[in-house]
C-alpha cells in the first residue's frame, strides 16, 4: 500500500520554476533515497510533502487520504485545518541543522509534541522516550540541552523525537550534511537500523555508498525534474541518463 503519493507536483519561486510536474509514491516499508545536484529540487519536494512549503498544483496524499488535491482551474485546494493536523500526525521530518529547541533538555524535547499535541498519556510517552533514549544510545543525556551535545547527538535526539510521535513515514532533509565524517557514520548506522526495521523512509542524501546500502530504491532529481528512479544497483551503478551518469561521476575521484 502507497503510504505517500505526490503526483504532478509543481512549485516556484517566482520566475523560477523549482518543481517541474514531480510524481512519486513510497510503500509501506521502503526506502527511498532522493539524490541530484544542489538546486535540483530535492529538498523543495521534501518541503512541500510535509507541507512546510504549499505546492502551486498537484496531488498531496497519505495513507489514501488527500492533503492536497487540484482545484480545477490549474490551483490547488489544500484539506481543512483539522484534516491537515490529523494527516501531519503520519509523517516525522529530520532536518540536516536538527531544529532542537535550545532551552528544552533531551527528555523535553523529545516528549514534548507527543503530551502537548498529540494530547497522549504522560506516563506511556516518558516509557516511549525511554525506550528511545536507550536505541539511539543517548542514556545520561535525558538532562543536557542541545549545546552541551556533539552534532552526532543532537541528530539522534532530533531522530528520536520525529519517532516519538509514531509516524507512518519519515523524511529526512540531508540528515548528515552538518556533520563531520566519523559523526555521519553514527548517524547513517541509526538510520540503517531503521531500515533492518522496516521504517519507511525518504531520505535526501550526498552518500552515494549509503543509498545503495539502504535504500529500496533510488531518485535521481536535476533541474526540478525526475531525471531516472529504479533499484540503487541499476540508477548508481547502470544509470541509463547521462546527467545521472555525470552527476555520479563527480562521486567516483
Amino acid at each position: 500500500m502507497s503510504l505517500f503519493e505526490i503526483k504532478n507536483a509543481k512549485k516556484s519561486f517566482g520566475d523560477l520554476q523549482v518543481l517541474n510536474d514531480i510524481s512519486i509514491s513510497v510503500d509501506e516499508g521502503e526506502v527511498v533515497a532522493i539524490i541530484g545536484p544542489s538546486g535540483g529540487g530535492k529538498s523543495t519536494l521534501l518541503r512541500c510533502a510535509t507541507m512546510l512549503e504549499r505546492m502551486d498544483s498537484g496531488t498531496l496524499t497519505y495513507l489514501g487520504e488527500d492533503a492536497a488535491r487540484p482545484d480545477g482551474a490549474g490551483g490547488i485546494t489544500y484539506a481543512s485545518p483539522a484534516d491537515l493536523k490529523r494527516i501531519t500526525g503520519y509523517f516525522g521530518l529530520v532536518f540536516q541543522n536538527f531544529n532542537l529547541f535550545p532551552h528544552y533538555s533531551v527528555l523535553k524535547n523529545i516528549t514534548d509534541a507527543p503530551i502537548c499535541v498529540q494530547k497522549r498519556d504522560k506516563s506511556e510517552v516518558m516509557k516511549v522516550a525511554a525506550d528511545l533514549i536507550r536505541k539511539m544510545g543517548l542514556e545520561g543525556k535525558e538532562d543536557y540541552y542541545p549545546q552541551q551535545l556533539s552534532g552526532g547527538q543532537q541528530q539522534r535526539v532530533a531522530i528520536a523525537r520525529a519517532l516519538a510521535m509514531n509516524p507512518q513515514i519519515l523524511f529526512f532533509d540531508e540528515p548528515t550534511s552538518a556533520l563531520d565524517p566519523e559523526l555521519t557514520a553514527e548517524i547513517l548506522r541509526v538510520i540503517r537500523g531503521l531500515a533492518k526495521e522496516k521504517m519507511t523512509m525518504v531520505i535526501v542524501t550526498h552518500e552515494m555508498s549509503f543509498a545503495k546500502d539502504v535504500a529500496d530504491r533510488v531518485v535521481f532529481m536535476d533541474g526540478g525534474y525526475i531525471v531516472e528512479q529504479g533499484r540503487p544497483e541499476d540508477v548508481l551503478v547502470n544509470p541509463k541518463e547521462e546527467r545521472t551518469q555525470r552527476f555520479l561521476d563527480r562521486f567516483s575521484n
